[in-house]
């Protein structure tokens, strides 16, 4: 991959940091982070960038998320009853309609390629109740990951096959919770655990390369979400790479090759 762009959104974040360093090391990385004064919510800046940053592969990494971003923290205790509608609005456009944007944006200025969305477990089950003590995940965080997948099977559908979409749902990334959460998030994973940030940097290599380029609309769910709550919905084991598998893939919900996402 040494003479492929990767262009990564969120790259200051969480994931972002180990995901960009990790990819440094073998390809040219364009990053792209608020950190450094990039605005994905703004429309215009969004057009400007892509227009002169164009890239091999996207992955998106930049999403807004009450529990990381310490600036949040007056909305912590906001429940279904008290939550503002303001505070719903932000996280839609922030994860959700800029992320629409981004993925236009370097569609329109690139006639092949490979974009890689990023999701949550909160997309698809809902945050335990008992897990957070009297607080409550922000339900906008949910449904806005949850429509981060179908965002991914919609453009996977209409922009094939020049460019595959692809969506990882990752489970809880260790950041700086407390001992007492990290223990209970685990006990309710098949692996008993948290991952650690760079425990996604296999599944971000593979999926942009020519290794995996028969897959397009294909959603990977981090083993963290829970075992019973994959086999309810029906995701099927995935046949990985030795390194993948490592890091603990659970599931995938895909269209291969063929397959038609926008078939039930």
């Amino acid at each position: 991959m040494d003479d492929k762009k990767i262009l990564i959104t969120g790259s200051r974040g969480l994931i972002g940091t180990a995901v960009t360093k990790y990819f440094k090391q073998q390809c040219n990385v364009i990053e792209c982070d608020l950190e450094l004064g990039h605005d994905l919510s703004d429309e215009q800046f969004v057009i400007d960038f892509f227009k002169t940053n164009r890239a091999d592969y996207l992955i998106n990494l930049f999403a807004l998320n009450h529990h990381v971003d310490k600036d949040l923290k007056p909305w912590k205790k906001s429940n279904l009853f008290n939550v503002s509608l303001d505070s719903f609005n932000i996280y839609l456009y922030t994860n959700l309609v800029s992320l629409f944007s981004v993925c236009r944006q370097f569609v329109k200025n690139n006639s092949k390629g490979c974009i890689v969305n990023f999701s949550s477990t909160y997309g698809i089950v809902s945050p335990d109740p008992k897990l957070y003590d009297g607080d409550e995940k922000h339900i906008a965080y949910g449904v806005s990951k949850a429509g981060v997948i179908q965002l991914t099977r919609h453009l996977a559908t209409h922009l094939a096959p020049d460019i595959r979409v692809n969506c990882i749902i990752p489970g809880g990334v260790e950041a700086d919770q407390s001992n007492e959460f990290k223990y209970h998030y685990g006990v309710r994973t098949p692996l008993k655990r948290m991952m650690k940030p760079n425990e996604l940097n296999g599944l971000c290599v593979n999926l942009p390369t020519l290794a995996t380029r028969c897959i397009s609309a294909c959603l990977l769910a981090w083993s963290i979400c829970g075992s019973s709550a994959c086999r309810k919905k029906g995701f099927i084991n995935l046949p990985a790479c030795s390194e993948v598998n490592s890091c603990g893939v659970k599931a995938v919900i895909c269209s291969v090759g063929t397959a038609n996402p926008a078939i039930p």
